[in-house]
């Protein structure tokens, strides 16, 4: 039998799985954040940060968790947004979300990380010597 590993899937259709595991969580929620971190165009961790918005003085909330059209929706969304990935391979995506008037509504933030010890592999120190370092 073969096995597909996680490194040979798209980052989109990797996406996809996770809202697919978080789909009976985000049942019960209508906002939070949903955290993506990639290393390597790889996901690794992720979840859902919430906040009961219902704890919060004078803020009305639906207690009944996003539809099965508005986690669809999310989805779609959360897919599209890979579009603004570019060239990077490392970070954290983030989906703040909450239901607005009975629609849902998404805020996605890229964020790319890079490690400057793994860069001076690739750039050894003498690399840098035309760089006018010093006061002028």
């Amino acid at each position: 039998m073969y096995m597909v590993s996680i490194d040979q899937l798209s980052l989109p259709r990797q996406l996809d799985i996770v809202f697919r595991e978080l789909d009976e969580e985000l049942a019960g929620l209508d906002s939070g954040i949903v955290f993506v971190q990639i290393r390597n165009n790889v996901i690794g961790k992720f979840g859902i940060r919430h906040y009961p918005v219902p704890m919060k003085k004078g803020i009305e909330s639906s207690i009944n968790g996003l539809t099965d059209s508005q986690r669809s929706s999310f989805r779609l969304m959360a897919l599209e947004s890979l579009k603004l990935k570019r060239h990077w391979t490392h970070g954290e995506i983030t989906y703040d979300f909450a239901v607005r008037n009975g629609m849902i509504v998404v805020d996605s933030t890229l964020e790319s990380n890079y490690n400057l010890a793994s860069l001076m592999i690739r750039y050894p120190r003498n690399t840098y010597t035309d760089v006018n370092v010093g006061p002028s």
